[in-house]
């Protein structure tokens, strides 16, 4: 039932390394299909409809007030939007990477994680910063401080909702491992080794985690 993986389309960032977007505008580009992006995307969905829902790695997830969906560079997203309200933030890999605690984000990355309501308020005025910056001078480095405050409140949340410990352990070590290694190591056993379990064990992991494999 899935579309063939060659045949997915790749999303990528052109003259920003930053972008925020609003959901009730709509961004036709990255929801009118089944693609990947290059880059990383968050997006919180602070109201939503009933029975709103988004696929990733051709999963479905139903959606809740308050929640993030955090995407990473390669994975395969789909959505049709019905008015729900919220932002998008396309962010490149090098300033993902240096603002965010990617791999404690990437852990819970494929499943839609809530905020609770304190969180939800504070989130919101970072935004409500980022969004006057972003559409005003648009300084990056101002933008860049706005984008760590945010991932810090929402990685403490996903800190908050993720009990597997060890799992996510060896998680939070693949997706380090992957972001240095992944240009010329393509090899599930080369990541298994590292995290010292075997390749069948990091793929069950991961599909448990990720619902995909190492090597996708």
């Amino acid at each position: 039932m899935n579309p063939s993986e060659k045949n997915i389309p790749v999303h990528h960032l052109t003259s920003e390394q930053f972008q925020l977007m609003t959901l009730d505008t709509g961004h036709p580009e990255n929801f009118n299909d089944v693609h990947r992006h290059n880059f990383f995307e968050i997006i919180w969905f602070s109201h939503v409809r009933e029975n709103s829902s988004l696929e990733l790695d051709f999963e479905s997830h139903f959606l809740k007030n308050n929640q993030i969906c955090i995407i990473a560079p390669g994975q395969v997203f789909n959505m049709k939007l019905r008015g729900e309200k919220g932002y998008v933030l396309a962010v490149s890999r090098e300033i993902f990477k240096e603002v965010c605690d990617i791999e404690t984000i990437l852990t819970v990355g494929s499943c839609p994680f809530s905020l609770d309501p304190q969180s939800a308020e504070t989130c919101n005025t970072i935004i409500s910063l980022m969004e006057e910056e972003y559409k005003g001078a648009s300084r990056i480095e101002l933008l860049k401080a706005y984008l760590k405050a945010f991932c810090l409140i929402i990685t403490e949340q996903i800190g908050k909702q993720d009990p597997s410990i060890n799992d996510r352990q060896r998680i939070q070590k693949l997706v380090s491992l992957i972001e240095e290694h992944y240009i010329v190591q393509r090899e599930t056993r080369f990541y298994a080794d590292q995290i010292k379990v075997s390749a069948h064990h990091l793929n069950d992991i991961v599909r448990l985690s990720r619902g995909t494999t190492v090597k996708k």
